[in-house]
């Protein structure tokens, strides 16, 4: 497993928080429902699987998780456990949802889900999600988070192109930059991170889209996922407004599964950046 580091800036006045995102894949809870809609080919977890991914939780040690494709707020408290995360999620009727586990003694409150990215149903093939939606404080600081899975498909064609992924994605865009201006106008520091299922980079035109306003510090910029075998990422970590200033230099990490490992995962692994949020 990759070890994590601790990077150091000297204007760091108090210990930085980890923030990580993590795509679980179809991570389903039986217990519910909708379980009984999943596709067949879907992978199943049983209980030895759950405690290697919570073993897995507990090794990336992070502060702040962002993760996708998670059913209900109990399956997710099996990989968080409750004694160290609180977790949550977004309202939505769907298999696939989004949320956000927070280390315990860190305050989070949780706004109303942005429903802007989920479109409309009768224009999308599949359900899209709602964004998650939280402020996070610490001491006198207060940081707005947003956990986001967009439409997959639209990896690094051009926003013209015509089939059905790329246009959704347009529109999916269209609605993170109203929510970045959003937070621009209200002087808010700001993250964005998830499965934006995009290969993006700072000269990514999707990526323009969003920094027409306030600068952006894409922390996955400039690398490549060890657990893609060496391609750009399309789980990022974004930050805005002030907090673009955060992240500590050299601290992206991406936590690799053992090569002998035989628990039924995810086929994303958590990256992770570790930001100076200041408390005053």
């Amino acid at each position: 497993m990759l070890a994590f580091t601790l990077a150091c800036t000297p204007q760091a006045t108090a210990q930085p928080l980890k923030f990580a995102t993590w795509n679980m894949e179809w991570l389903l809870d039986t217990a519910s429902p909708l379980s009984a809609t999943a596709p067949a080919d879907i992978p199943r977890r049983t209980n030895q699987d759950l405690a290697a991914l919570a073993t897995y939780a507990q090794h990336l040690n992070a502060d702040v998780i962002g993760f996708q494709e998670v059913a209900t707020p109990a399956i997710a408290a099996r990989v968080f456990t409750p004694t160290n995360y609180q977790i949550f999620m977004t309202q939505d009727s769907v298999l696939q949802r989004t949320g956000a586990a927070i280390r315990l003694g860190l305050n989070a409150t949780q706004n109303p889900d942005f429903t802007a990215l989920a479109l409309n149903p009768a224009l999308t093939p599949h359900p899209l999600r709602s964004g998650l939606d939280l402020t996070l404080h610490k001491g006198k600081t207060s940081l707005r988070l947003l956990v986001v899975h967009l439409k997959t498909g639209c990896w690094d064609n051009a926003p013209t192109e015509k089939g059905h992924s790329c246009p959704l994605l347009v529109q999916q865009f269209a609605a993170l930059h109203t929510w970045v201006a959003a937070r621009q106008n209200a002087h808010e520091a700001f993250a964005i991170m998830g499965d934006f299922n995009r290969r993006m980079t700072p000269h990514d035109p999707f990526f323009q889209t969003l920094v027409h306003d306030t600068p952006l510090t894409l922390a996955t910029a400039g690398a490549a996922s060890p657990c893609a075998g060496g391609s750009y990422f399309i789980d990022h970590i974004i930050l805005g407004g002030t907090a673009s200033a955060w992240a500590a230099p050299y601290s992206l990490r991406v936590m690799v599964y053992q090569p002998t490992e035989k628990a039924v995962l995810s086929d994303h692994c958590p990256v992770s950046v570790l930001v100076n949020m200041p408390e005053y």
